[in-house]
């Protein structure tokens, strides 16, 4: 995995998005893997409609590992957002951003730098 984090703005605040393996854990425990959860957040399950707690849930998972890491680097105490927060924040950016951004963030982080032979 990279080091790679997204971010989404909201109201003069910038939420980091990280995807690494304590997200992962989290969306395997929930959706039983990572492609399941893929298949829900792009629409391909829903008739081209993404399911919007598969989406919810998964960006409360990075924004909320964001925290965290800014928490244990800064020494700061801030509070890990609920998910009718996140959807109030995905709602105000738009749904069709966060997504971009989601999957922006998952696929640089699970690029691989191997090249192939």
């Amino acid at each position: 995995m990279k080091d790679f984090n997204g971010e989404i703005k909201y109201k003069d605040k910038v939420y980091k998005l990280v995807f690494n393996l304590n997200v992962m854990e989290e969306i395997q425990d929930k959706y039983g893997s990572i492609d399941k959860w893929g298949e829900l957040t792009d629409g391909s399950e829903n008739a081209g409609e993404p399911n919007a707690k598969a989406v919810i849930f998964g960006l409360t998972s990075m924004m909320n590992e964001g925290i965290d890491i800014q928490n244990e680097e800064n020494e700061t105490k801030e509070k890990k957002l609920t998910n009718k927060q996140v959807g109030r924040i995905l709602t105000e950016v738009g749904l069709k951003e966060a997504l971009k951004t989601l999957n922006e963030t998952v696929m640089e982080s699970t690029k691989s730098d191997e090249k192939n032979v």
